[in-house]
Order: C-alpha cells, then sequence, then structure tokens
C-alpha cells in the first residue's frame, strides 16, 4: 500500500500516482524547512553565546562594579562633599543610584534563569518586556552617572588630590589579588 508520508494516508484506490505527487509535496516542504536549519543553528548559537556573556557580564561586572560604587566611590564623595547644598545633592544621588542598583538586580534576578537555559541550549522563556526594562533601567542609570554624579564626584574629589589617589588605591586594594599563605 502507498502510503503519504506526512499524513500516513493510505493513497486513494485507482489513483496511485497522486500518492506519488503528494509525498513529493510533503517531501519538499520538510526539505525546505531543513534548508533554513544551518541559519537557525547560527542563531541558536549566538543565542547561546550572548546568553553566556550576559550571565558573565552579571557576575562579574555589573555586581562587583555596583559593590566599588556603594563601597568606595559614593562613600568618598559623601565624606569630602562640602557640608550643605552639595553634601545633600550628593547624598540624593547617592540613594537615588543605590535604588537604582537594587531594580536592575532584581529585574536580573528574574532574568537569570532564562538566560542560563538559553546558554546551556534548553528552551526558555526569556520575556521581552523584562529583558527591555532591565536595558532601559540600567541605561538611564548609566546616563545620569555619566552626566550628573561623575562631574559631581569629580568636582568633590579632585579639590583635595589626596581624596582622589586614597579612592584608587582603596579601589586598586579591592582588586589586588589576595596572597596566600600566613605568617
Amino acid at each position: 500500500m502507498i502510503t503519504h508520508p506526512a499524513t500516513q494516508e493510505p493513497a486513494p484506490p485507482g489513483e496511485p500516482l497522486v500518492s506519488f505527487s503528494q509525498c513529493h509535496l510533503g517531501i519538499l516542504s520538510q526539505l525546505r524547512a531543513f534548508e533554513e536549519l544551518p541559519a537557525l543553528q547560527a542563531a541558536a548559537a549566538q543565542a547561546r553565546t550572548i546568553a553566556t556573556q550576559t550571565l558573565s557580564l552579571f557576575k562579574d561586572a555589573v555586581y562587583e562594579h555596583h559593590a566599588d560604587e556603594e563601597n568606595e566611590l559614593f562613600p568618598a564623595v559623601l565624606s569630602s562633599a562640602a557640608k550643605g547644598e552639595e553634601a545633600d545633592c550628593a547624598r540624593a544621588m547617592v540613594q537615588r543610584l543605590t535604588a537604582e542598583h537594587r531594580k536592575i538586580e532584581a529585574c536580573w534576578t528574574m532574568l537569570a534563569p532564562s538566560v542560563k537555559n538559553v546558554a546551556k541550549g534548553r528552551p526558555g522563556e526569556l520575556d521581552l518586556s523584562a529583558v527591555e526594562e532591565l536595558v532601559h533601567a540600567y541605561t538611564a542609570h548609566a546616563r545620569f552617572e555619566e552626566e550628573q554624579f561623575l562631574p559631581l564626584a569629580q568636582t568633590i574629589l579632585g579639590r583635595n588630590n589626596n581624596h582622589m589617589e586614597a579612592l584608587g588605591l582603596s579601589l586598586h586594594l579591592r582588586h589586588a589579588p589576595q596572597p596566600v599563605g600566613h605568617i
């Protein structure tokens, strides 16, 4: 009995050639889909690469950057700011930036499991609106920091070269490899 490969239905009686023709349609349709496989593999590989890089970005850069700012830069600026309006402005900016750090980190925490699945080539529902929210939040955060806070920090810390050097040393020590062993 001749059957159609896609439907496995028997050929109409007395029309075996129609079945062959229908088989070709099904085979050609599947082969056209197969022809797209290399491009889809490339897209899947690119998705895994981007997901892996984004996991590393947050693990190795974003959290560390936030910690550097919150533990070193922000305290240095706050302790060096002139009392009054400058200190109040710096404090408000630091509070805003710290709150933005927590928001960005919370967004990432929600997205990370899906990104891990993509990195491993597993199916994962990556919420486009959550991705857009994270990217938008970080873009706005970086813009505010670059345009508002860092110029203020430069003004405040730049008044006393020792303050800027102390910040540099503190950051260096924070990232310097720790010696192994003890005395």
